[in-house]
């Protein structure tokens, strides 16, 4: 198949470029950089240059594909709401071009959208909270598969892990760094789901395969590791001690990021496991954190150089 990857230099979306040529599709990567297309041409891919803002080129890589995965996105953690409605764009643009063709169009979205309980596939979340976790562009992955697309969603959970992630987990090893403590908010009872990419990816590959349309995927492997979990590990591989950090106190230690670290966040992938045969495979978590690569050494340690 020939596949129209967006975002293929990216963290999740270059794994998946990896994942499909292993499989024997071709692929066509969207990249911004100079740098990522040297990259991706390395891998054998296509590449197709463009960003989300390009409608005409995201259109053009569309039509021009037997099916789409959908990775990229507009990471500004400053404005949720603008980099959601840009994604919105950018998926009906992408559905547009495949209108009535019957063709594949996956996108990413997240399990991060019901703090509290245990977070499923069949649970469309809270459309209050649709800005920050892309529900306005699940919702129109949904009327595109009335539309002829053989259209679904992936779920990624809070942190998709592996060596290279620039990602939640690398910014908790900063703030550790910089405030010679690794924490956790409040009793660090809160938990994360999480996965490995590698395991990403080929869920990816499994549902552009087979996935029904209107489907909603869980790319889950460990339903949820405690946050003072994660900070223990950070702390290990940092030789820091680790604490408590008061809720209140949350916003003032974290920065930005308080807010979500504070947050109960496990998920299910049971649904998606059944109907997909999808077993992760991948090093989960803290075994990851163990590994060294997250604090610049294979062995970690407090004298490794900063990622």
């Amino acid at each position: 198949m020939r596949v129209f990857v967006t975002g293929a230099g990216g963290f999740v979306g270059s794994a998946v470029v990896r994942e499909l040529l292993g499989a024997g599709h071709d692929v066509v990567g969207m990249v911004r950089s100079d740098g990522s297309a040297a990259l991706l041409k390395e891998t054998g891919a296509e590449v197709h240059r463009g960003d989300l803002d390009d409608l005409g080129s995201l259109r053009a890589g569309a039509a021009d594909s037997e099916g789409v995965i959908h990775t990229a996105y507009v990471h500004d953690f400053r404005d949720f709401a603008e980099a959601a409605r840009t994604d919105l764009r950018a998926v009906e643009t992408l559905g547009d071009a495949l209108a009535g063709s019957g063709r594949p169009l996956l996108i990413c979205s997240g399990t991060a959208f019901s703090p509290g309980v245990v977070a499923t596939e069949d649970n469309p979340g809270d459309p209050d909270v649709s800005h920050m976790y892309r529900l306005a562009s699940e919702a129109a992955v949904m009327r595109l598969a009335e539309r002829g697309v053989r259209a679904s969603v992936v779920r990624l959970p809070p942190t998709v892990h592996g060596e290279g992630d620039h990602g939640f987990v690398p910014r908790l090893v900063d703030i550790a760094r910089a405030k010679g403590v690794s924490a956790y908010p409040g009793d660090g009872t809160n938990r994360w789901a999480a996965a490995h990419r590698s395991d990403v990816a080929r869920l990816f590959r499994l549902a552009l395969e087979s996935a029904p349309a209107g489907t909603r995927l869980h790319a889950v492997a460990e339903e949820g590791i405690s946050t003072r979990a994660i900070a223990e590990a950070i702390g290990r591989g940092l030789g820091l001690p680790v604490t408590s950090v008061p809720g209140p106190d949350t916003n003032a230690h974290f920065g930005w990021l308080g807010g979500f670290f504070e947050l109960d966040l496990p998920a299910s992938s049971t649904w998606t496991r059944e109907r997909l045969g999808w077993r992760p495979t991948g090093v989960e978590l803290l075994a990851d954190l163990g590994a060294g690569h997250y604090f610049g050494s294979a062995e970690g340690g407090a004298s490794a150089p900063a990622s």
